[in-house]
């Protein structure tokens, strides 16, 4: 389970340049964060049940604050 999370880390790191050459710096520095936890936890030789826990909290905020960002921060028609 900890090697799912350096794979994750592999996959937001490479998010992260990709936001970062497409001049989207603040998705950027967001991902390079996650990029960061990910690494961190993919070395820290937990349980499995641990990882799962972690994940699902991770997965809990993360909607909670994309659903937050999409319906109060988002301007309709924004990019026309």
């Amino acid at each position: 389970m900890d090697r799912m999370f350096r794979v994750l880390s592999f996959w937001t790191g490479i998010f992260a340049v990709m936001f970062y050459l497409g001049h989207m710096h603040t998705t950027s520095l967001i991902f390079f964060g996650q990029t960061v936890f990910f690494l961190l936890l993919g070395y820290l030789k937990l349980t499995e049940r641990m990882y799962i826990y972690i994940f699902g909290a991770y997965l809990t905020i993360f909607f909670a604050a994309f659903t937050y960002w999409t319906t109060f921060m988002m301007v309709p028609g924004m990019g026309e």
